[in-house]
């Protein structure tokens, strides 16, 4: 998996089986699904996704004033430019 540190910005985006994984400074995304099959390759993506998600856990806790919520801000409309 390369280096993707939680929370750190608003462009990365990573893949572990077709789980996309999109940072935010706010949040982490996970949308799609990953199937961990019964073998050596569901054992692979499997220790990914702990991986990550170990990485997530450190960071949260790692936050001192951590907030009970985050306010998602609805997305805003804008005129087509084209």
């Amino acid at each position: 998996m390369s280096r993707f540190k939680p929370y750190a910005n608003e462009s990365d985006v990573i893949r572990i089986g077709a789980l996309e994984i999109e940072n935010r400074t706010d949040r982490i995304s996970l949308t799609g699904d990953v199937v961990l099959t019964r073998d050596q390759a569901g054992l692979a993506l499997a220790r990914e996704l702990q991986a990550l998600i170990g990485e997530v856990v450190k960071a949260l806790e790692a936050e001192e004033k951590l907030p009970g919520t985050v306010e998602v801000k609805p997305a805003q409309v804008v005129k087509n430019p084209f």
